[in-house]
């Protein structure tokens, strides 16, 4: 028998380190963040499902069942930034969609930079309020520029949060035109962009929205009726584009053109990983209450599955599952029209922010002489007039404290935090939620928690929304990448998303990021 010369060993060891070396790290990076997901509609709705979407990824991935955020309050914007941050408003510095600019006081938009130029849109829009880095910012700076870092989304701040501050490109469909749209702050507009202005949703008018089939409207799993009613929306008028942005129809076209940049840009061809942030959507349609939307969204989430079931589909032709590294989650969160509680003698109730804001002016007036010392409010936050209180020359922490002492007596109010409570106070569980989703640069000086049912109104700008505290159940989705299929009901916070796809990739996490990676992530 002729034994292997140290020439053949040495070349099938150096074969075998080079193939270990290819699958060491994914091509792609996959983060689908699913707008207003809940577990519970994914489990109740599976028998519309098909077997390659939703089935799939509770039969292949590694599923958490019971995912959470580390911070109050949280809407879409701050939760994208704290998914591909891993960290807390408190630290990324977007505690809401909009918020009180403290030089202006006007409101602005999370995302919202009149420096900077829109593509296909009137609309602004760049990280520059995003105070730490993001997960394609880390992957950029660990290739020296050479990986790709896109975004897609329905919404800019869900694009342009995602992607960060050094990536490639962020389109959104503008809610005007139905156009894909994009901003200058990314220097370079890729070569496939000027395709994309052929698949914009322009076209709405003439399309219809009906149950995708007969299963969706025989199958009924809410209370509020005892069968399920079928529906045809028709997008017209000025709120079109804005309204399909709701609609079951919005995932599948999502999952178009991902396809289309994966294909144009080649995602996912080379030993270096690429990055792909995707926004689906999962709500109420338009808006409307659950009990008055029951159909679409059951029809929601068959369409959400088929629209996975693609997207599963096209990457495994062009880049391979094993070579793709998926995260999914959910933004954590219900954005719908609130429901008459008074009907069912459910204690409720409105507190209008600017009768508030008076009679706490008041007050003041009425302690420390006169002057306008509630500058401004915004939500459930109040702003207060420094530079009239430094001219008075009073202490700021006990002013605040006197806020606290009278808020507490106002009708509707639960809770009281101050500046000096969040930044100073002692650390319970309860107020370090609180504290995550505040950031001394752009919160108010006096936060208010209201009543559970209890709605915050602003009649300045015509604006309310209804206090809901209760549970919200969401997983975190991990999937591809030959990874070990596992059912976790541990919970587990979406800070740890950025480290564990970081380890996947062999770069360094955010640079707010202080959480761990996901043990129970591991290949086969």
């Amino acid at each position: 028998m002729k034994r292997p010369t140290i020439t053949t060993v040495l070349a099938v060891l150096a074969a075998s380190l080079a193939a270990q070396s290819q699958t060491s790290v994914p091509r792609l990076v996959v983060g689908l963040t699913i707008d207003q997901l809940r577990s519970d509609y994914m489990d109740a709705f599976s028998p519309l499902y098909g077997e390659d979407g939703f089935k799939r990824l509770m039969r292949e991935g590694v599923f958490f069942s019971n995912a959470q955020y580390s911070s109050a309050d949280v809407d879409r914007a701050s939760a994208i930034a704290s998914i591909f941050t891993g960290t807390v408003p408190y630290n990324h510095g977007i505690v809401g969609e909009d918020w009180m600019d403290r030089q202006s006081m006007r409101p602005v938009q999370c995302v919202e930079d009149f420096k900077i130029r829109g593509i296909n849109t009137q609309e602004t829009a760049s990280p520059k309020n995003l105070l730490v880095s993001t997960i394609g910012d880390e992957l950029k700076l660990s290739s020296n520029g050479r990986a790709m870092v896109y975004g897609i989304a329905p919404n800019r701040e869900a694009s342009v949060l995602s992607v960060g501050h050094a990536g490639d490109f962020a389109i959104w469909l503008d809610g005007h035109t139905g156009k894909w749209a994009g901003t200058s702050y990314y220097a370079e507009q890729p070569s496939w962009y000027k395709y994309l202005t052929t698949r914009s949703i322009s076209g709405v008018d003439q399309v219809s929205w009906k149950p995708k089939n007969a299963a969706v409207t025989s199958y009924n799993y809410y209370l509020a009726s005892e069968k399920t009613s079928s529906f045809n929306h028709r997008f017209t008028g000025e709120r079109r584009f804005r309204s399909f942005k709701t609609s079951g129809l919005i995932n599948d076209f999502i999952t178009e053109t991902a396809s289309f940049v994966i294909t144009q840009a080649g995602m996912g061809r080379d030993d270096v990983p690429d990055f792909l942030s995707l926004c689906y959507y999962a709500g109420s349609f338009d808006g409307k209450t659950f009990n008055d939307s029951a159909t679409e969204i059951q029809d929601t989430y068959v369409r959400l599955d088929e629209a996975l079931a693609n997207l599963f589909r096209e990457i495994d032709k062009s880049v391979g599952i094993e070579n793709t590294l998926f995260f999914i989650t959910s933004t954590g969160f219900e954005d719908a029209e609130a429901a008459d509680l008074s009907k069912y003698r459910i204690p409720t109730g409105t507190l209008h922010l600017n009768r508030c804001a008076a009679l706490l002016n008041m007050y003041l007036m009425a302690i420390y002489g006169q002057g306008q010392y509630v500058e401004s409010y915004y939500d459930n936050q109040f702003y207060l007039n420094h530079k009239l209180i430094e001219q008075k020359q009073l202490n700021l922490a006990e002013v605040l404290e006197t806020c606290e002492d009278f808020l507490f007596q106002y009708t509707g109010v639960r809770d009281v935090y101050t500046s000096t409570r969040l930044t100073q106070g002692a650390w319970t569980p309860g107020i370090s939620r609180i504290r995550n989703s505040f950031n001394p640069k752009c919160s108010g000086d006096i936060l208010i928690l209201a009543n559970p049912g209890w709605t915050l109104a602003n009649d300045d700008i015509g604006q309310s929304r209804q206090v809901r505290d209760s549970y919200f159940e969401f997983p975190i989705i991990f999937f591809g990448f030959q990874l070990k299929a596992e059912r976790i009901a541990t919970p587990v916070t979406v800070d740890c998303i950025a480290p564990t796809v970081a380890h996947f990739m062999r770069i360094r996490a955010p640079n707010g990021c202080n959480t761990s990676p996901l043990s129970e992530v591991r290949r086969r």
